[in-house]
């Protein structure tokens, strides 16, 4: 597949990627000051039925991970497809802390208050 791009947007708190400039997939995160060190918690990954199957969704999370990383932020992966490519993916372990009931209670309340 070729016209693939996979940007960060951080006023929708979200990685997207784009086909031919049309969204057809998305990592969305929270941002949480977990007691002063900076956190990107990981909820939901979507990449639209029809582009499945193409490793989307891999290099997406590629892309996410690593610009959180980069910024020196923890990663928390409460969504299951970054938690599963966490697991095949060693080298972002120091980077990766927990899921606690903190950041469970702080992403319902911010859900919550965005419905």
């Amino acid at each position: 597949m070729h016209d693939v791009t996979i940007r960060h947007n951080p006023e929708r708190q979200r990685f997207e990627v784009l086909v031919a400039g049309n969204l057809i997939g998305k990592a969305a995160y929270k941002e949480y000051d977990g007691g002063g060190s900076p956190q990107r918690i990981f909820y939901h990954t979507v990449i639209n039925e029809e582009y499945g199957g193409q490793g989307l969704a891999g290099k997406l999370a590629k892309v996410a991970l690593t610009e959180t990383v980069d910024e020196v932020r923890a990663i928390v992966p409460v969504c299951p497809f970054v938690k599963k490519y966490l697991g095949k993916h060693p080298e972002y372990a120091a980077a990766t802390v927990a899921v606690r009931s903190a950041h469970l209670e702080f992403l319902n309340a911010a859900l919550s208050a965005r419905a």
